[in-house]
């Protein structure tokens, strides 16, 4: 009995305690606790939201829209709520195929994430974004995912703004493009995370990349109290999100479309061509006012999410990769149009402006003879007229007696090597610094340089040298490949004679870009200093007032000159009336508007010749510059300077269109917009 009660005891005594132990924990929990666990069962039920902010537009020097915005209903997935599901959502993905008519198994590709071995569709963003899986929506279909979110728990349906093309293809990598934000961008692209919606494109290319800071603009904030199927019981609007900012470029859209219209045919006309490029420069201001590249894309592919097809055909070489621009990447060998750069380092280093010159029909150097173009022989000439009639051999003799001056072959401590340094005066062999991803920085050939690219490759030279190129199908090409690695094996760090004079005339290991070329001839004709173009003349907010305006920076000066340039100009602007030019601007009114220029013609190893043309007008004083390159075009003067042609004849004003009736001008004076335009809703 003693011990029965002893038991009852500590039965009472273990009863008591855990009372008193779950007494006290309510008590912290109710009232120690209290407040927090009060804020935390609050925050279950809100939910910050971010509110895309409107995408600002793209605008031409006149106002015209080239990017603008258009609203649809576009239907997004929450993958992370589906996939949290029993089933997966499959459930939610079956109804929604019904009513959206489209196979659940496209909708089950457009929301997976994309990666290795995962082809498009797929979704290359965030996997905490929701997913667009359809736009353009029926507002029909739309209501129905709305009105019965039961049933769609993880489906949105809202409008969203979506990027328009008002100009087609025109000045497609020029723009850019949007795609998803991925991961990786929000913790590496400073200030992306702080302004991303969740739902925001971000620029890929183009004026979209460069400035989609600004073009973004700022998200809404919202605190959303929500039930448990996810519906919205209040919200609290924090703030309203602020539209991103109006880019106003220095494009005129009209000679954008010329310039266009110009490469298409002459593309049509020689059908081996594989790419080409025009651009159109303010020589007073450095602005670019018309850039174009062949081949090229419809930007609206990106709209809505791309495909597998069209995306891997963009990146194919069947397509000839047009997500590339000619304009600012394509690196070619400029032929004859830089003999501005070799006049001017002939005139630096002491030889005679206005002196006399031997024009034979060949120039021997080292026991190699080099022909002059056509074989032709002008005997003793002034510089003039050898830039008017492009005589090879004075260009020739002089790179041939710079390199000797240097020490040859055993190059003296201290070499001046004045053609490759007055070529990077000019800003070849290194990015113009435009306000466009991608660019490339071409390449002007020294001493320096060689010996570099020795170090780099002797070893694959050398190993080359011994076992050829068995892969190579074409056995003839597969020798001279050979017979080279054996000499760059042997003596690759020497900077020959015949690189220097390959050099003189724009040939060789001399590559350059449609914009360098372009900008080179704008500081020789302008006031002599090297600016670095820009797209952008200004950031402009939704209401048209003045937020920002884009500076042209000036990165230097011509080391030439005002004779010097004056010289060059004048005997410039004989070469479309008098020169290699005649012949394609026959006929032209030059009596109207004098066009000054320069041919080029490049020759590239295994495939037919580059064509070039840069051109300025009026001649007596220049306002633009216009080039055109055209691969695998033939010569300059065939294909390259009538293209020039059309696009001044477009410019101006000049003849009639295809439709026989006089063109209108696109410049009536010839000159850009000096003021920036009026903006107004209804270009946004």
């Amino acid at each position: 009995m003693t011990r029965l009660r002893g038991r009852l005891i500590v039965l009472q005594v273990l009863v008591i305690a855990m009372i008193v132990v779950l007494v006290v924990r309510l008590w912290q929990v109710q009232v120690v606790q209290g407040p927090r666990f009060v804020t935390v069962a609050t925050e279950t039920r809100t939910r910050e939201v971010r509110v895309p902010a409107l995408r600002g537009a793209i605008l031409d020097s006149s106002g015209r829209p080239l990017v603008r915005n258009r609203t649809t209903l576009v239907v997004s997935v929450d993958r992370g709520r589906l996939e949290r599901m029993p089933d997966g959502g499959d459930a939610v993905l079956r109804r929604l195929s019904a009513v959206l008519k489209v196979p659940l198994a496209k909708l089950k590709q457009e929301i997976r994430a994309c990666g290795p071995g995962i082809s498009r569709p797929c979704w290359p963003g965030s996997p905490y974004t929701p997913i667009p899986v359809a736009n353009n929506v029926n507002p029909r279909a739309a209501l129905q995912i709305l009105e019965r979110q039961e049933d769609f728990p993880g489906v949105t349906a809202d409008i969203q703004a979506l990027r328009d093309y008002p100009n087609g293809k025109d000045a497609a990598q020029l723009l850019g493009y949007l795609q998803p934000v991925t991961e990786s961008e929000l913790e590496k692209r400073e200030g992306l995370k702080a302004n991303y919606s969740g739902v925001d494109l971000t620029g890929r290319d183009g004026l979209e990349r460069t400035y989609d800071s600004a073009l973004r603009g700022t998200p809404g904030l919202r605190n959303v109290q929500v039930d448990r199927m996810g519906k919205v019981i209040t919200v609290n609007q924090a703030s309203d999100p602020v539209p991103g900012d109006v880019l106003v470029t220095s494009i005129d859209a009209k000679v954008q479309r010329i310039v266009e219209k110009s490469l298409d045919q002459a593309m049509q006309e020689v059908p081996r061509s594989d790419g080409a490029a025009g651009v159109v420069l303010d020589i007073k201001t450095g602005r670019v006012i018309a850039m174009a590249s062949r081949p090229t894309y419809d930007p609206k592919v990106w709209t809505g999410g791309i495909s597998e097809k069209d995306y891997r055909w963009l990146l194919s070489d069947k397509s000839g990769k047009p997500l590339v621009s000619r304009a600012i990447a394509g690196e070619y060998a400029p032929g004859s149009t830089f003999k501005i750069s070799s006049v001017s380092a002939m005139i630096a280093d002491g030889q005679p402006l206005h002196g006399t010159y031997q024009c034979p029909s060949s120039y021997n150097v080292e026991g190699r003879s080099y022909p002059n173009a056509g074989g032709m022989s002008l005997g003793a000439i002034s510089l003039h007229e050898a830039l008017v009639k492009s005589c090879d051999t004075v260009f020739y003799r002089a790179g041939y007696e710079e390199w000797l001056r240097d020490g040859g072959k055993t190059p003296k401590a201290k070499v001046k090597e004045p053609m490759p340094n007055m070529a990077k005066a000019y800003g070849f062999g290194k990015r113009t610094g435009i306000d466009l991803p991608g660019e490339s920085a071409g390449r002007i050939p020294t001493r320096a340089w060689k010996l570099d690219l020795y170090n780099t490759t002797k070893s694959e030279m050398c190993k080359r040298a011994k076992i050829g190129y068995p892969e190579m199908k074409d056995q003839s090409r597969a020798a001279f490949a050979k017979r080279l690695a054996n000499e760059n094996c042997l003596e690759g760090m020497i900077f020959h004679a015949y690189e220097a004079v390959n050099l003189s005339i724009g040939q060789g290991d001399v590559l350059v870009t449609p914009l360098q070329l372009a900008r080179a001839y704008a500081a020789l004709l302008g006031d002599g200093q090297v600016r670095s173009p820009r797209v952008g003349w200004a950031l402009m907010r939704p209401d048209g007032t003045l937020k920002k305006e884009i500076p042209v920076p000036v990165v230097g000066r011509l080391p030439v000159n005002d004779e010097t340039r004056t010289y060059i100009r004048k005997a410039l602007s004989e070469v479309p009336s008098d020169g290699t030019a005649a012949g394609a601007f026959r006929g032209f009114p030059m009596n109207v508007v004098k066009i000054g220029g320069k041919t080029g013609t490049a020759e590239v190893y295994g495939k037919e010749d580059t064509s070039w043309f840069a051109s300025f007008a009026p001649a007596d004083n220049p306002r633009l510059v216009t080039v055109v390159m055209v691969a695998q075009g033939g010569f300059g003067a065939s294909t390259a300077a009538p293209a020039v042609r059309r696009i001044w004849e477009g410019i101006y004003g000049l003849g009639k269109g295809n439709d026989g009736k006089p063109l209108k001008p696109a410049l009536p004076d010839g000159k850009p917009a000096t003021r920036l335009p009026a903006i107004s809703r209804e270009t946004q």
